[in-house]
């Protein structure tokens, strides 16, 4: 794997288009909880006023936009689908970062930090909800008439667009709370880890990587395969956070060193060190079992992760699972510019240090 720091081009086409949309459906809200997602979505700084930030990578939406592409409709068609998305993934980093008790995303206090703890929960809510209205009525997505430019032949297909985002949502809820519990217990093999984080992840990038298909009208053989690569980028997405969240540079990633370990959180690393047995695992699983951990403690686990051959075996899922999602597209005929995108965006993914 050569890692390398270029952005895929499609994501910031896929950004200049969703994101019009995405402030439409988010001025929709309340006046009480808009400003609160528009922080969060890095558009007002804590007093409201507009700022230049991002909100992300966009690798969600940007995989709309192509799932529709894919399938030989507009990337428009994909918009209320990359919309929808964006919302249930913010609204999950809102409630995680109230869970882990994370006071800083992005380089930037987190919406509990600043606001609290019953504001930052009823935003992340009203997202979930604002998610499932926008698949259901895409014409609220701009005031005064639809927001695709271009409908395929077939017709959008709201019900099964809202279908997969609740199916989605409940899964990867799930795998939330599989990580929650993992948390207090002894150990967790790979396969268990594996399985929290297909639906913690997973289930949300395969419902990225398809709702535009969906949208577009396209054949069940086409929504499956573009699912199955979604998931699969998803779990070797979930291996590169794992690493990030334990060797990650604070600067770019915008959260502590070792900040999972600090969590106790059982990632993919650290199920694979303990694996081994050993010495050296049994150490790291006294550390681990600790409920509070020093500073210098954090560090000599994440040694022994890193010594017992975590990181290795968590650099090897990814790249396994990026040649599963990549072969996923092999499995139906899809438009060749937009199969050759949804490729360059899953090799971002692995070779990201963000």
């Amino acid at each position: 794997m050569i890692p390398t720091q270029r952005v895929p081009d499609v994501l910031h086409r896929a950004r200049e288009l969703v994101t019009p949309a995405l402030r439409a459906a988010v001025d929709r809200l309340s006046p009480e909880l808009r400003p609160l997602a528009a922080y969060h979505l890095g558009w007002v700084d804590a007093r409201g006023e507009p700022v230049g930030g991002d909100g992300g990578k966009g690798v969600r939406q940007a995989l709309a936009v192509l799932s529709a592409e894919a399938a030989g409709a507009h990337g428009s068609v994909g918009t209320p689908g990359a919309v929808a998305v964006e919302l249930v993934h913010n609204f999950s980093l809102i409630h995680d970062d109230v869970i882990d008790e994370d006071a800083e995303r992005r380089h930037r206090p987190t919406v509990w930090a600043l606001f609290g703890i019953g504001r930052a929960v009823i935003v992340g809510d009203a997202l979930l909800a604002l998610a499932q209205q926008v698949v259901l009525r895409p014409d609220a997505l701009q005031p005064g008439g639809p927001v695709v430019a271009t409908l395929p032949v077939a017709g959008p297909d709201p019900a099964r667009a809202a279908r997969c985002i609740a199916d989605a949502t409940a899964a990867m809820i799930a795998g939330q709370a599989l990580d929650m519990a993992f948390e207090s217990v002894p150990g967790v093999d790979v396969a268990g880890c594996l399985a929290m984080e297909a639906g913690k992840t997973g289930a949300l990038l395969g419902c990225a990587a398809a709702i535009g298909a969906v949208l577009a009208g396209a054949e069940d053989a086409t929504v499956a395969a573009l699912d199955t690569y979604g998931v699969e980028l998803g779990l070797a997405f979930q291996a590169v956070d794992d690493l990030l969240g334990i060797w990650g540079d604070p600067l770019t990633t915008g959260k502590p060193a070792f900040s999972d370990l600090r969590q106790h959180k059982k990632t993919l690393p650290v199920a694979a060190a303990l694996a081994t047995g050993g010495g050296a695992a049994e150490e790291l699983a006294v550390i681990l079992a600790a409920e509070h951990l020093e500073e210098v403690q954090i560090a000599r686990a994440a040694h022994l992760v890193e010594a017992c051959g975590g990181r290795s075996a968590a650099l090897d899922e990814a790249d396994r699972r990026l040649a599963s999602a990549l072969a996923a597209l092999d499995r139906t005929d899809l438009v060749p510019s937009a199969a050759a995108e949804l490729a360059d965006v899953a090799r971002f993914v692995v070779e990201r240090d963000f």
